[in-house]
């Protein structure tokens, strides 16, 4: 299979910097209003609900592992470079008879599969691996991308099922694709996720083709993780759970301070 290539830009989910909160309390009594002062050792002191920014270290240290998933993956080198031309596809906006926002949605989705670039653009540290068996390739994406980007990307990952249930594309090479989103259950894990699983089948290079994939964000606090997983064989979805389950709990230790156990994945 044919695999992304993107430029090595460590991508990855967001955990927005947390705030440092002053307290002040106003009281109304008639038309007055009391000020409750702080020290000002109080005001520099971090709310219990603040979540620190997960820096570019920090990215690294929440990286999964080989030994995390399931069944037998290596990790690769050349996770950066991965493009998969499968997924070069112009979505046929005049099958969506009275809904031609979906397409502009399916076609978002193609895109960023194509791109590695699910999430959208870190805003504080980030960092990805990859991982290969003999039939699929699975992408590992964590950052800092902001709670409210994280929110409104799984909100628009659940609403794919729905928009994009089954659509046609032609690829780059003018084969016709037939591509079906359906919702794919994951762990719970994390503060929230999401997932769903793409099948396009059709033809390239004029031989029948069929691509695979799970597709899966995760959020803790403000950061995030991606998860791509599959190849023509189909996805094994007991690894993509995998993923998302030591994903979160190595972010969720980082995030805390803590150090997870098992090695991070070394990847630049």
């Amino acid at each position: 299979m044919n695999r992304p290539s993107r430029p090595v830009r460590v991508l990855a989910p967001a955990l927005a910097a947390g705030s440092l909160l002053t307290v002040v309390a106003c009281a109304n009594d008639g038309g007055a209003s009391d000020t409750v002062s702080v020290s000002p050792a109080a005001e520099r002191s971090p709310s219990p609900s603040a979540t620190p920014a997960l820096t570019r270290a920090g990215a690294k240290a929440a990286l999964i592992t080989a030994a995390d998933l399931e069944d037998d993956w290596t990790q690769a080198n050349d996770a950066a470079s991965w493009r998969n031309k499968l997924l070069i596809d112009k979505v046929d906006v005049a099958a969506f008879l009275r809904t031609k926002t979906n397409a502009a949605e399916c076609q978002r989705l193609l895109d960023s599969l194509y791109s590695d670039s699910l999430l959208g653009r870190a805003s504080g540290g980030s960092a990805l691996a990859g991982f290969t068996d003999p039939h699929a390739r699975l992408l590992y994406q964590v950052g800092d991308y902001g709670r409210d980007a994280m929110t409104k990307t799984l909100d628009w990952l659940r609403s794919l099922p729905k928009k994009c249930n089954q659509f046609t594309a032609t690829g780059s090479d003018g084969g016709k694709r037939t591509v079906q989103v359906v919702a794919a259950k994951l762990p719970a894990a994390g503060d929230a996720r999401e997932g769903v699983t793409v099948t396009l089948r059709g033809t390239a290079n004029g031989e029948p083709t069929t691509l695979t994939l799970d597709v899966a964000a995760l959020r803790v606090g403000a950061s995030g993780a991606a998860v791509t997983n599959g190849g023509p064989r189909g996805a094994q979805h007991t690894s993509t759970e995998a993923a998302v389950r030591e994903g979160a709990r190595r972010l969720t230790d980082v995030l805390a301070g803590k150090t997870p156990t098992g090695n991070p994945s070394e990847f630049d």
